[in-house]
């Protein structure tokens, strides 16, 4: 039985060799492409491919910056339109108590609100009318917050600020 076995291996992989040898002897000397997959038309591999089709005429934007108050080509973001700037919040991480200090250009609604870190509202530390100017504001949280990462946004007028604050 296994001689029968030997011998039948034996002539199906020389019958396999010699067509592997036929094949390659009588192959035309010519690269052939082993790729299986093949794009009649291929398109450019650039991301803004998908635009070419769109026939759309763009307005052109207006610059918000002033020439005469560049340096150099150095361009400065216009800043008197925002009604907030400079938030800070400290001491971080909070234990205690939360100080915000704020910059607001004009007289408007203030809202400070803590939120957790899947945007519920958790504490609203401040609501109310403000005057334009720098403005402090201190909050004694009294262990209201449980130890973890919050977010404190400041709201004035329809502008928002959102910092990431720890509480021990």
């Amino acid at each position: 039985m296994r001689k029968k076995f030997t011998i039948k291996f034996s002539v199906s992989a020389l019958i396999a060799a010699i067509i592997c040898f036929n094949t390659a002897v009588s192959a035309p000397q010519s690269r052939l492409d082993t790729t299986f997959l093949r794009l009649k038309n291929p398109k450019p591999t650039t991301k803004t491919s998908y635009l070419k089709g769109l026939h759309i005429n763009f307005p052109s934007f207006k610059s918000i910056i002033n020439p005469s108050s560049t340096k150099a080509g150095m361009a400065k973001p216009a800043v008197e339109d925002k009604a907030l700037t400079n938030v800070q919040i400290y001491p971080i991480p909070v234990s205690d108590q939360i100080n915000v200090k704020y910059t607001i250009t004009r007289n408007s609604n203030v809202t400070i609100k803590i939120m957790d870190v899947l945007g519920n509202n958790v504490l609203t530390l401040l609501s109310q009318r403000m005057e334009p100017g720098e403005q402090k504001f201190s909050y004694n949280l009294n262990k209201q917050l449980t130890s973890g990462f919050y977010f404190v946004r400041v709201v004035v007028g329809t502008e928002s600020i959102i910092k990431r604050i720890s509480v021990l």
